[in-house]
């Protein structure tokens, strides 16, 4: 007889499990961590052959674990689902997530933005000691194991704690073929939609939605974006061959007329062959996506001389040249070379650049009309998944008691800056408490209403 899609066969062979965690990115491991601390079996199943190849490659740039913000300006980075996160980020906030770590023997240290990273600057040698650890505590990892949907029937299992306690039957495609996986409780942490090629692929939005769950549709975020320019749709062939690939540094930016658009500020963005990212670009692009979703456009503004005043370039620029040409009249009147003197060209008319005050607003604000967020695999990130009124405040979905979400598939997102790993941590341990806790109490775990 032919099996429905999703369904592994009858006769694959059957693996038991109490807490079986699927996805073994930072949230997943979390979430093993904190059932396995609660004396339960825990099976970490991945579709990648090694552990946290996301994690991993977010930590050569130097692993921004957190923030050492004020807790209040830190939870306001979740913007609207800050009410959800808040209580879960607030059990393993920043700084239990810094003793955390020094836990394992990785010393943190916090930067001149604020943001928190490991001595080593490193995510490898702290990955490294995070799964001994885990793997000491009794903690069994199985790779190369995609989870494919759910098994053709729930089971019974005998000799639970309490007995009789219904499984969740998972299907898994394993290296040697299909298999059932039965298990009290399951932790889904899958990530998002952005890196496919790391595993996050939202392949899990189907498997979810065919049991109930609500899912907010995943979009890019802190991801780059594509330029319309006077000459049509992104940047000239000129421009592109001649500065992508270039930082702007020292900029100011902010946003048009863009709902919860945070205030301007500055950093620094790069110039890519379609238009912009970066840092700064990315701490805008929640405002900047949805802006775009809803105008067909959003405007981002530069103002490329922060440190001079609009009187002070415009007094500037009208001195006489003496002979000097253009790009060095603005080079020693303005501070403006370089890609930030390629952009004044690309963007501005002829006559802009023989009038002062023309010249010097553009300097000062610079309107960059974006038309278009990168493709969802190029983004650090997703915005969207699975809706919170979905879930308990446990993370629990409702449709599927005893299966709990946490980390990047959940319906949520935050700028750079340590909020995202952050949590994920929080919200991998929320869901692996849970999960240990309906196993132990074959139900729902206290405080799980809301």
């Amino acid at each position: 007889m032919p099996v429905a899609p999703g369904t592994a066969p009858a006769a694959a062979p059957v693996q038991l499990a109490d807490v079986a965690v699927i996805g073994a990115g930072p949230a997943g491991l979390m979430a093993a961590e904190a059932a396995s601390g609660a004396g339960l079996a825990v099976d970490v199943f991945d579709a990648m052959p090694s552990a946290a190849r996301k994690f991993l490659l977010a930590g050569r740039g130097g692993l921004n674990l957190t923030h050492s913000e004020a807790l209040d300006a830190f939870l306001s980075r979740y913007g609207e689902r800050r009410a959800q996160l808040e209580p879960i980020v607030r059990e393993f906030d920043p700084a239990a997530l810094r003793d955390w770590a020094d836990g394992l023997g990785v010393h943190t240290f916090v930067g001149s933005s604020g943001r928190v990273f490991p001595a080593e600057m490193k995510a490898a040698p702290l990955l490294r000691r995070w799964l001994h650890r885990l793997r000491d505590a009794g903690v069994r990892f199985h790779m190369r194991h995609r989870w494919i949907g759910w098994g053709e029937s729930a089971a019974t299992m005998t000799g639970s704690r309490p007995p009789g306690v219904v499984a969740h039957a998972l299907a898994m495609r394993a290296p040697d073929g299909e298999r059932q996986v039965h298990a009290r409780a399951v932790v889904l942490a899958l990530g998002g939609a952005s890196w496919a090629r790391l595993g996050s692929d939202a392949a899990w939005v189907p498997l979810l939605e065919s049991r109930g769950a609500k899912i907010a549709r995943l979009r890019p975020a802190n991801c780059g974006f594509d330029v319309g320019t006077p000459q049509g749709a992104g940047w000239s062939e000129h421009f592109r061959e001649r500065f992508a690939g270039h930082p702007l540094k020292s900029v100011v930016a902010s946003v048009d007329d863009a709902a919860g658009a945070p205030a301007p500020r500055q950093g620094e963005c790069v110039v890519t062959g379609t238009g912009v990212e970066g840092s700064l670009v990315y701490a805008f692009s929640a405002a900047l996506r949805d802006a775009i979703e809803a105008r067909g456009s959003a405007t981002l503004r530069l103002d490329l001389a922060p440190s001079r005043s609009h009187a002070r370039l415009v007094a500037e620029l009208a001195r006489p040249r003496a002979g000097r040409s253009l790009a060095n009249h603005l080079r020693v009147r303005a501070g403006i070379e370089g890609v930030k003197a390629g952009l004044l060209r690309e963007l501005l008319a002829a006559e802009d650049f023989a009038d002062p005050e023309r010249l010097a607003t553009a300097i000062k604000s610079m309107p960059l009309r974006l038309v278009a967020a990168r493709p969802i695999d190029e983004a650090i990130s997703t915005a969207g998944g699975v809706a919170f009124d979905s879930l308990d405040a446990k993370l629990m979905l409702r449709a599927l008691p005893g299966v709990f979400c946490a980390g990047e598939m959940l319906d949520w997102e935050a700028p750079t800056g340590g909020y995202l790993l952050t949590a994920c941590f929080a919200t991998g341990r929320t869901a692996g408490r849970a999960a240990a806790a309906w196993c132990i109490g074959g139900g729902p775990p206290a405080g799980n209403s809301g």
